[in-house]
C-alpha cells in the first residue's frame, strides 16, 4: 500500500478528520507529523480571540501520527523559527513514505523538508494563499520572485479554489501540477437531520430576548481589525428603525470597543466565542451570515454557515467569495470599496424573508460537494501516480 508522510504543525479541527477518513477509506496508509511538539495540542491562548482555546471535538482519533520534538527557543506556527526539529527528516526517512504531504513552507523544518526530499520522493504542498490581499508593488515582486523559488521545490500542490489556484500558477506551477482539494468542513456534523438544533436555536433566541421573526445578521469570529467586525456595528447603527437583529459572536482586541459604539441599541447582541459543538446551534440563530474581512485567504466560516443552510454576504476580499457565492442565488458578494451595498442588500432581504429562506436551502445545496470526501478522492487519486 502506498505510504504519504503528512507533515503539518498542529492539529486543527479542518483538517484532522479527512486525515481520520484516509485512514479509514484504507486505499493508502498515511502517518501526520506534528511538528510543533506535543506543546501544539495543549490548550493554547489565542491573541486573536485574547483566551485559552481548547477545541471540544476529537482532533487526534483514527490515524497514525507523532509529535515531534520541537527544539524552538520560542515554539509555534506564529513565526518562521517556531518550528525546528531536528529529527523530522530522519523520522519521515524511518516510516519510508512513497510521497510528502507539506502543509504551509514558512517554518524551518518544512522548507527544510521540502528541499531535502526534492527528487526524492515526490514532495505535495497544501496551502490557501491568494493574490487578493493589496501590496506594495517593489515588496509585491521580490516577494513573487522568491515564492517562484520556494515553489520550484515542489512536484504538486493542492489548490483549495479558484483564487488559491490563480497564485500558484503565478508563482510559477503549471496546471499539470495543481490538484483540486475543496477547503472544506464536516457537512456532517453541521446538518440538522431530527431538528435538534433549529429547536435549541430557537429557545436560544428566546433566552436573548430577540423576535424569532425579525431578520437576524450574524458575524462570527475574532474581533479583530483585519475581521472588520465594525461593519456590523455600523449597519446596526444605521438600521435601527428596521425589524432586524445583528449578532456579533466571538473575543478579541475589539471588543471593548465595538461594545462601546454599540450602548443603547438593542438591536444588537454580543456572544463570547463558541466552540465547535455550539457552531450547528449559533448559525442557526441567523437568517444571514457575514464575512466582511479586509483579507481573508478562505473562509472557512462561510462552508458552515452554508452547511446550516443559511444565506451569505462575501466582502470579495476573501478568497472562498468566487467558489461559494453567486450573487442573488445564495447570497451576495460586495465590493471591498463600496460598502453600503450590504445595506442595500439586507434592505432587500428584509422586503422578501422568504427569497433569505430560499437563498439558505440553495447554500445548503452548493456546499456539498465542498466535502472531505473529495478532499479524500483527490489525494487518493495523485497517490496512484507515484
Amino acid at each position: 500500500m502506498k505510504r504519504l508522510a503528512i507533515i503539518t504543525t498542529h492539529p486543527i479541527q479542518y483538517n484532522a478528520p479527512w486525515f481520520k477518513l484516509l485512514a479509514a477509506r484504507g486505499n493508502i496508509c498515511v502517518k501526520v507529523f506534528y511538528t510543533w511538539g506535543e506543546g501544539g495540542v495543549a490548550s493554547k491562548f489565542d491573541p486573536g480571540f485574547g483566551k485559552v482555546i481548547d477545541w471540544d471535538i476529537p482532533l487526534l482519533e483514527g490515524y497514525e501520527y507523532a509529535f515531534i520534538k520541537n527544539t524552538s527557543k520560542n515554539p509555534g506556527s506564529h513565526h518562521r523559527k517556531g518550528i525546528v526539529n531536528p529529527s523530522l527528516i530522519e523520522e519521515i526517512q524511518d516510516w519510508n513514505p512513497n510521497a510528502l504531504l507539506v502543509f504551509g513552507w514558512n517554518f524551518v523544518s518544512h522548507f527544510n523538508c521540502i528541499r531535502y526530499f526534492h527528487k526524492k520522493i515526490p514532495v505535495i504542498f497544501r496551502g490557501d494563499s491568494t493574490l487578493l490581499r493589496k501590496q506594495n508593488v517593489l515588496k509585491k515582486t521580490i516577494r513573487k520572485y522568491y515564492l517562484r523559488w520556494v515553489y520550484h521545490f515542489i512536484d504538486y500542490a493542492l489548490y483549495v479554489g479558484k483564487e488559491n489556484k490563480k497564485y500558484f500558477i503565478e508563482h510559477g506551477l503549471k496546471n499539470n501540477q495543481l490538484v483540486y482539494a475543496p477547503h472544506a468542513i464536516d457537512n456532517e456534523r453541521f446538518t440538522d437531520k431530527d431538528n435538534h438544533y433549529e429547536t435549541a436555536a430557537n429557545k436560544w433566541k428566546l433566552e436573548l430576548n430577540m423576535n424569532p421573526s425579525s431578520l437576524t445578521v450574524l458575524y462570527a469570529g475574532k474581533l479583530e481589525d483585519i475581521k472588520n467586525p465594525t461593519i456590523i456595528v455600523e449597519l446596526a447603527k444605521k438600521m435601527n428603525d428596521h425589524d432586524i437583529n445583528f449578532i456579533l459572536a466571538g473575543n478579541g482586541p475589539l471588543e471593548k470597543e465595538l461594545k462601546n459604539m454599540a450602548v443603547g441599541n438593542n438591536r444588537i447582541k454580543f456572544l463570547d466565542f463558541c466552540n465547535q459543538k455550539t457552531m450547528p446551534v449559533l448559525y442557526r440563530l441567523a437568517d444571514v451570515f457575514i464575512l466582511s474581512s479586509k483579507s481573508e485567504t478562505w473562509g472557512l466560516s462561510v462552508n458552515e454557515a452554508m452547511a446550516c443552510g443559511r444565506a451569505v454576504i462575501i466582502r470579495n476580499t476573501c478568497g472562498c467569495a468566487i467558489d461559494l457565492v453567486v450573487n442573488g442565488k445564495n447570497g451576495y458578494i460586495f465590493d471591498s470599496e463600496k460598502m453600503d451595498t450590504v445595506y442595500e442588500h439586507l434592505k432587500n432581504l428584509l422586503m422578501n424573508k422568504t427569497s433569505c429562506e430560499a437563498m439558505g436551502k440553495r447554500s445548503l445545496q452548493m456546499i456539498q460537494p465542498y466535502s472531505f470526501e473529495n478532499i479524500a478522492t483527490s489525494v487518493e487519486s495523485l497517490m496512484e501516480k507515484f
